[in-house]
Formats: C-alpha cells, sequence, structure tokens
C-alpha cells in the first residue's frame, strides 16, 4: 500500500531512480532477505548500481533465488487466475508476460492471461526507474492500490500476491530470476 501511494501521490514528480524496501538493520535474524553484508539495507544502497537500475528499468534487490525462483516456488499458490484477473484488470498496459493475449467476451477487453509460472526472489524491495514507473499510466497504480482496498484476501495473503506481482507490473517477464552471481555484480558490483 505505501509503494503504491508513493508512486501515486508523486508520480508527476518521481526522482529518476526509486527504491522501495524495508528499514532493515537488524542482521540475519530480522532481515535475512537483505543480500547486503551484515543483511543491512543500508550497505545495500550504498552498492546499489543506479546505471543498472536505469539500463533495465527495474530490479529485484534480492539476487538469492530461495525463496521465491526456485522450480516449486514458481507454481505461486497466491497467484490464482481469478486472482490475476481482478488485479490486472482495466488495466490499460496488459502486463508483460509470454501467455497469447486473447479477448474477453464478457469486457471485449484484451489482456494477457496470467502465466503457468510466476516467480521472482522474494521479498518485495525492489529499484526502479521513472522511465519505467511511467510505462504505466497513474491510473493503473490507483486500480492496483483500489484491489488491495476491496481484496477480501487478509492482509498477508494480499501482501504476498503483490510481493509476486511488482516485476510483472513494471514490465518485467512472469518468471523474472536473473542469475545470481550475474545479478550480485549487475545490481550491486560485486563481481
Amino acid at each position: 500500500m505505501a509503494y503504491l501511494t508513493y508512486v501515486i501521490d508523486h508520480y508527476d514528480d518521481l526522482p529518476s531512480t526509486i527504491v522501495f524496501l524495508h528499514a532493515h538493520r537488524s542482521g540475519f535474524l530480522m532481515a535475512w532477505h537483505v543480500d547486503a553484508p551484515l543483511h543491512d539495507n543500508v550497505a545495500a544502497m550504498r552498492m546499489l548500481q543506479l546505471d543498472f537500475v536505469q539500463q533495465n528499468g527495474y530490479v529485484n534487490l534480492r539476487c538469492n533465488w530461495n525463496p521465491g525462483c526456485k522450480e516449486a516456488h514458481r507454481y505461486n499458490a497466491h497467484i490464482t487466475e481469478q486472482v490475476w484477473w481482478d488485479v490486472f484488470e482495466s488495466t490499460s498496459t496488459p502486463p508483460l508476460n509470454t501467455s497469447s493475449p486473447y479477448q474477453t467476451e464478457s469486457y471485449n477487453q484484451r489482456y494477457l492471461r496470467k502465466p503457468d509460472q510466476v516467480g521472482a526472489a522474494c521479498c518485495a524491495q525492489f529499484a526502479v526507474s521513472r522511465a519505467q514507473v511511467y510505462s504505466r499510466p497513474r491510473d493503473d497504480y490507483i486500480k492496483f492500490r483500489q484491489w488491495i482496498i476491496d481484496t477480501e484476501l487478509n492482509d498477508a495473503s494480499s501482501g504476498r500476491v503483490m510481493e509476486f506481482l511488482w516485476h510483472v507490473i513494471f514490465g518485467m517477464d512472469a518468471v523474472y530470476c536473473p542469475d545470481e552471481e550475474l545479478c550480485y555484480c549487475q545490481v550491486y558490483g560485486q563481481c
């Protein structure tokens, strides 16, 4: 909710790079999902390769594939056909994935089917370029936020849905799992 509200409220004056993260400086027990030394997001932000964020448009701040990118995790129980439809219905920019577009008879709206697999390294921490945010109109972000408000899913479940859809919302393939070694090099300069 906070991420979407920021995008909506600042849509016309976004910085060139936006980073959405958890305020972790707590070490492994509290911040096991932060890949930086000592699991400290301050260190992660100091190492973040802004040029790569601009070039790629979107980067997950977690390179470690577990959880989220392992083959077994890609058959994501949180992203059902109904959830996919509810989240992306009526957005002006259909999500990018490898499915074939088709028309729905009831809405006569073109959209892309939910792919068989949806995967990304866990934990909803990422950087995105302003240009990538602008690949969707503000109304799409308003619609995504309204889904969070209106869904009957509890907060934990709706949060899990968003965790595994951020990369899709920002234009990446449904399975966005860059090679771990390459990711550490490109995202953090740890080559």
